[in-house]
């Protein structure tokens, strides 16, 4: 202890949570206290206490929270009033060198004392690295006052200063300020530990930036050490990460960002710490934020780590090992390019940046043939050349621009692990058949205007659904209002290359029934795979889904596009079950080719299907099949369509028995009522009732005569229209501290916008969570009101306005 003759008391307070909770909710430091102690004369020397004013949030209204207010008594006045960090952290170090222990002044040598590790590691480190303030060096070393008390008397655990105060028996401090009570109850805890004879050894070490490092398969990973973060910017690199997690010890390659099956970063990444309770520090960041963005934070297993960071390619760990600065992917290279030509492109001006090594600082990525990927990796000496180099981003090389991106030694060995597997080939080129071949086993590919289509808002639609999430999963988040959904009525949405995309359409049986599921749904959590994710839900109409579907292609190139995409070969129809399973298997349908039917005195014009039609065991006379077009040149560019297995709510009730139901080969008009159609009807067994609700005839399985189509609704007098009736307009993106007021004030030119038309939604705390709805007489005026005023300023923010 004599080369430490002196310890600083360090003690912060925040605007939220403090104690155990300390620095969770990413609240800013409020309170700033230190003590300096001297250990040769066994006193207290002085002890000084800083209030910190934080920086303005907009949306509070006030600096400290109720949980601040209650645990620390402090005066928001005092803290409104206070001068902001970084000068409360200049007057410490001046404090220090008046004081004469400041080592770049000449002082003796001393070291900070905390109580626990969240206030350095938590607070100071994190907060500090967000607000680009730079420590001095003594801030990286200090002593975990409970770990030293736990180690000396040997207690199982230690929870708090006031444990260790009523275990030595010693007086709690009579001080008023919370912050300064802290302290000295430190300093009287301290002085009894040297007295009984403890000496302070090896202090902890927190680490001023990430280290490099190669991960290879054969290593051994505990579960404890690892956890996924969820929800990163794309462009993020590992050293973005790092200043995510600051104050917590990552190891020497530590960062494993995760890519997609095309080899793109998908917004996660794997991170490894050096002990297990630098990890539990890391849960308590989840939802802090990076910029904008909130990043989910998880546990994970070692073995995740080592799937994705693992690697065993002598060359690349050759690369790896020369131990650049900075790593820099550069993605869309000729496939003859050279490394002469990787450093010409770095080297001209403007923005010339220099390769460490040279030729051997690049890295090209390559087939398990020899084949070029496109890809290459290159090595700078330090950070100043990498940000050079990035601002080459998207220049060209010959006749192609080249894409620019930070990263990592563990995405250099995912690639290289990737391009030389030869279970994983180069993937074909694009085309209609490799597309659908990515889609599930057994799903049919059916255009969105073939299940349904018009105004009547009578389904729902769910965004940022787990992407593994499946129909039983939907129905549970639903709960009772599965109860409303029709027969096939959930229809889940893939991309081009067959993943799934996260949303959902949902066909309900009534208009009302879709109203009264968004309201009681939205913003509601489903739990999936023991983690929870924020659902939205959206009232829509047919039209509305086939607008998203098709990105606003016109309806006609949609169908014509989606009907190229239809399977070559159909199978044969197969019998009709008798009972209807909750989930039952499901084949691609015959799609009619006849545009109209003609019976005697009447033309029916085709309208498009409800529901895909059912199999069926006998037609008389057999339609004739579509004759499939050649490979279009043109495929839809983002998203295919299929209607999920047919579905019922959880307890199904038997319903009277009716009248054997007829099969028909297209829906009819209500209105118009033929009197012997052309194909023979053929009579089926009545079907097990999957609804608690009879549903709407118009998205009936089996279709009746006297159906109608979903684009029309009956005016009086029995005349079918256009939906024309009251509608209901969602706005996003509104401050958490707007007034119905202000809303009206937005709406200026919308009389019928008044207090009793606007809804301010909330969370489940019931705060604002920055939604409104906003009811209006007509959908006609709710159409205007979004032309006119959809992503307007209100305040400093966009406010994004869609149909509710």
């Amino acid at each position: 202890m004599a080369a430490l003759p002196h310890i600083v008391c360090f003690f912060v307070s925040t605007a939220g949570k403090n104690g155990d909770e300390l620095g969770a909710d990413e609240e800013q430091i409020v309170q700033l206290v230190y003590l300096l102690y001297d250990q040769n004369n066994n006193k207290v020397v002085d002890v000084q206490q800083h209030f910190v004013k934080p920086q303005p949030n907009e949306l509070a209204e006030t600096v400290l929270t109720e949980d601040c207010k209650t645990e620390t008594g402090l005066d928001e006045e005092l803290v409104k009033q206070a001068p902001p960090l970084d000068h409360a952290l200049e007057e410490f170090d001046r404090f220090l060198s008046a004081k004469g222990v400041h080592p770049d002044h000449g002082g003796r040598s001393f070291c900070l004392l905390t109580d626990g590790q969240a206030h350095l590691r938590q607070c100071v480190q994190h907060e500090c690295c967000k607000k680009n303030i730079s420590l001095p060096s003594y801030f990286y070393r200090f002593y975990d006052l409970r770990k030293e008390f736990r180690k000396f008397y040997k207690t199982d655990t230690v929870s708090s200063i006031k444990f260790m105060i009523d275990y030595l028996n010693l007086d709690e401090d009579g001080s008023v300020e919370y912050g300064v009570r802290q302290c000295q109850e430190m300093a009287k805890i301290l002085t009894r530990l040297v007295n009984d004879g403890h000496t302070f050894g090896d202090s902890e070490i927190i680490n001023e930036r990430l280290e490099g490092g190669i991960c290879t398969k054969n290593e051994y990973v505990s579960d404890g050490l690892v956890v996924r973060a969820r929800g990163l910017p794309w462009q993020s690199s590992d050293q973005d990460i790092a200043r995510f997690f600051k104050g917590l010890n990552i190891a020497k390659g530590g960062v494993a960002l995760c890519l997609s099956p095309q080899g793109r970063r998908n917004g996660e990444a794997l991170i490894r710490f050096e002990s297990e309770e630098h990890r539990d520090l890391a849960l308590k960041r989840h939802k802090h934020h990076i910029g904008q963005r909130y990043i989910e934070v998880y546990k994970a297993s070692g073995k995740d780590f080592i799937n994705v960071a693992g690697g065993n390619n002598s060359e690349a760990q050759a690369f790896l090992s020369r131990g650049g600065q900075t790593i820099i992917r550069m993605r869309g290279l000729p496939f003859t390019s050279t490394t002469q030509q990787v450093l010409e492109f770095f080297t001209r001006e403007p923005n010339s940046s220099t390769v460490l090594d040279g030729e051997d600082g690049i890295l090209f990525v390559h087939y398990p043939d020899g084949r070029s990927t496109g890809d290459a990796f290159v090595l700078f000496p330090t950070e100043e050349e990498s940000a050079k180099a990035l601002k080459k981003h998207r220049e060209m090389m010959g006749s192609r621009y080249i894409e620019l991106f930070k990263s990592t030694t563990a995405e250099v060995q995912q690639v290289l692990n990737r391009s030389m597997d030869p279970r994983n080939p180069e993937q074909p080129d694009s085309s209609v058949h490799s597309l659908i071949a990515q889609l599930p086993a057994g799903v049919p590919i059916i255009p969105q205007s073939l299940i349904t289509s018009g105004t009547r808002r009578d389904c729902i639609r769910l965004r940022n659904l787990p992407s593994a999430a499946q129909v039983t999963d939907i129905l549970t988040f639903l709960g009772e209002f599965s109860q409303f959904i029709i027969y096939q009525g959930v229809h889940m949405v893939y991309t081009a290359t067959g993943d799934a995309s996260g949303e959902a359409f949902i066909q309900l049986d009534s208009e009302e029934a879709a109203t009264l599921t968004a309201l009681n749904r939205h913003r509601r959590p489903m739990s999936f795979a023991n983690k929870k994710r924020v659902i939205d839900v959206i009232q829509c109409s047919g039209d509305d889904m086939s607008y998203v579907l098709t990105n606003g292609m016109p309806p006609q190139m949609s169908l014509q596009l989606s009907s190229a995409a239809l399977p070559a070969a159909l199978p044969p129809p197969s019998p009709i079950p008798m009972q209807r399973p909750i989930l039952s298997p499901v084949t691609p349908q015959t799609i009619m080719s006849s545009t109209t039917m003609h019976t005697a005195g009447a033309t029916f014009p085709y309208v498009s299907f409800t529901q895909p039609m059912p199999p069926a065991q006998a037609f008389a006379p057999t339609p004739a099949m579509t004759a499939l077009p050649q490979r279009p040149t043109y495929y839809p560019p983002i998203l295919y369509w299929y209607p999920s297995p047919p579905v019922s709510p959880p307890t199904p009730q038997q319903q009277p028995q009716q009248q054997p139901q007829q099969i028909l080969t297209t829906p009819i008009h209500q209105h118009a009522q033929p009197q012997q159609p052309h194909l023979t009807a053929l009579p089926l067994p009545q079907p097990q009732p999957v609804h608690t609700v009879q549903p709407n005839p118009a998205f009936s399985y089996y279709t009746s005569t006297t159906s109608t189509t979903s684009s029309t609704q009956l005016c009086p007098g029995g005349q079918a229209g256009p939906y024309i009736g009251p509608c209901m307009i969602i706005m996003r993106g509104l401050p958490v501290t707007v007034s119905i007021q202000d809303i009206m004030n937005y709406f200026q030119g919308f009389p019928e916008v008044g207090p009793d038309t606007i809804s301010i939604q909330t969370n489940l705390e019931g705060k604002p969570n920055g939604d409104a709805l906003i009811s209006f007489s007509s959908r006609l005026e709710a159409e205007r009101a979004i032309v006119e005023k959809n992503r307007r300023h209100l305040g400093n923010r966009f406010v994004e306005l869609f149909m509710a």
